[in-house]
């Protein structure tokens, strides 16, 4: 089983009094706290084999891989990480949350870790930042799986109204605080969950509550969704060299189904895989189902005398 302490920095890998993950968090015992460029990640690793990282999507944490990490560690070594403000991550140094900021973090928290991922997984938003991670660490990555990615940008006047909305909100304490305090109430995180087009344990249910009872949380999910811009992403489709799996729920409120085949339709060595019993959160839905389609395409060359 690997372990951080044998492949980073020594000095980078030291718990932070200021972060500190809860006992009882999933997967709670592969967890580290690494600083890398001024900022403190909470990082699980396990396993052996090829390095997998997986990214959660937004307003979401580490937690969200907890059925999925001891499975996958079968077969490869795994990485997960908070993304900044999220979880148990504090905000990057200039508090930026735009998806090149996102992405130049994690790369510099690899570059500490001496870590170069051969295959990256991305939950909605975490699929955008593994493909801008995969279109610039070309030579590294050998495929990309997307769960329910977010891969186009919203258009006309949803994006106009949409981000400043999210601006303003995230630049006050006041919202944040209001939807904290609206999470103490177990049915308003349970309309949200709902909302996605998915149907969750009630374990998970109450993570996320823990989640979004947290202030610092969530004026991080409101920064994220004012900077997000996905217009580069989608411009750069054509280029990208790994092979890619869009993993898509089909009863997914939060992103069209059909946006996986679109996105497909760029990319030349793409395909695409529908779910016809889940929504969003399919990978917290069928983890199992997801496990045999990451391990299924990341190793499914190397079985057949190719190369992974």
């Amino acid at each position: 089983m690997a372990a951080l302490t044998e492949t980073g920095t020594a000095a980078a890998l030291n718990e932070q009094p200021a972060i500190r993950v809860p006992v009882d968090w999933p997967n709670r015992q592969y967890s580290r706290i690494v600083t890398s460029f001024g900022t403190c990640w909470h990082v699980q690793r396990a396993g052996s084999g090829p390095l997998l990282l997986l990214i959660h999507g937004t307003a979401a944490s580490t937690h969200s891989f907890r059925d999925l990490m001891p499975e996958l560690t079968q077969a490869f070594d795994v990485l997960t990480i908070d993304l900044p403000g999220h979880g148990y991550t504090s905000r990057l140094p200039d508090r930026a949350m735009s998806l090149p900021a996102i992405t130049r973090g994690i790369a510099g928290l690899l570059d500490t870790l001496d870590l170069s991922p051969r295959y990256l997984v991305g939950h909605s938003a975490g699929a955008a930042i593994a493909l801008r991670l995969a279109l610039d660490r070309t030579r590294e990555v050998n495929a990309v799986v997307g769960l329910n990615a977010a891969l186009l940008p919203f258009g006309g006047i949803l994006n106009s109204v949409f981000s400043p909305l999210a601006l303003f909100f995230a630049s006050t304490r006041l919202m944040p605080a209001m939807l904290a305090r609206r999470a103490t109430d177990r049915r308003a995180v349970e309309r949200v969950i709902r909302g996605t087009g998915s149907t969750i344990s009630d374990s998970g249910l109450a993570l996320y509550q823990r989640l979004f009872r947290r202030e610092e949380h969530i004026a991080a999910v409101l920064a994220m969704m004012a900077a997000w811009d996905l217009s580069t992403i989608s411009r750069d489709l054509p280029r990208l060299k790994p092979r890619l799996l869009l993993v898509s729920g089909a009863k997914d409120r939060a992103i069209n189904p059909t946006e996986a085949a679109r996105v497909a339709g760029h990319v030349p060595d793409a395909s695409v895989m529908v779910l016809p019993d889940c929504g969003h959160l399919a990978h917290e839905e069928k983890p199992a189902e997801i496990v045999t389609a990451i391990r299924d395409f990341a190793l499914g060359p190397a079985r057949a005398g190719g190369s992974p």
